[in-house]
C-alpha cells in the first residue's frame, strides 16, 4: 500500500496556527468592524483606516464568494496533487469563508481536505 498524505508532528503544528489565526482574524474582523454598528457606520462614511480598508476589501470578496472559490480551488489542487502549502490555503480560505457566512463552498472545501487525508502522498521526484 502507498503512504497516505498525513502531515508531520511540526506540519499539524503550523496548520493548526494557519487555522486558529484565519478563524481570529475572521471573527474579529465580523464582529469588530461589520457587525460593530459605529464602527461599520464610520467605514461606510468614508473612514480612512486600514480597518476600514480590510472592512470594505473584505464585503467585496463576500459579495463574489470568493473566500469559498479559494477554498475549493485549492481542496481540490491539494486533492490532485496533495502537498500541505495547498492544504494551508485551502484550510485559511475556507476557515475564513464559514466564519463570512460563505458556508456553502466553504463548508464543501472542508469536507474536500478531510477526504484527501485518505489519498496517498505524493511520490518525490
Amino acid at each position: 500500500m502507498k503512504p497516505r498524505f498525513v502531515p508531520t508532528a511540526r506540519q499539524t503544528n503550523w496548520l493548526l496556527c494557519v487555522g486558529f489565526l484565519s478563524v481570529g482574524y475572521a471573527m474579529y474582523l465580523r464582529y469588530r468592524a461589520i457587525e460593530f454598528g459605529p464602527v461599520a457606520l464610520d467605514c461606510h462614511a468614508g473612514l480612512d483606516t486600514w480597518l476600514c480598508t480590510t472592512f470594505r476589501t473584505t464585503i467585496v470578496l463576500y459579495n463574489h464568494s470568493v473566500f469559498g472559490a479559494v477554498a475549493v480551488g485549492a481542496a481540490l489542487i491539494h486533492l490532485l496533487r496533495p502537498s500541505v502549502a495547498m492544504f494551508a490555503i485551502a484550510l485559511a480560505a475556507a476557515g475564513f469563508g464559514i466564519v463570512m457566512h460563505n458556508l456553502g463552498l466553504s463548508a464543501f472545501a472542508g469536507a474536500l481536505l478531510i477526504v484527501s487525508l485518505a489519498r496517498p502522498a505524493a511520490e518525490p521526484e
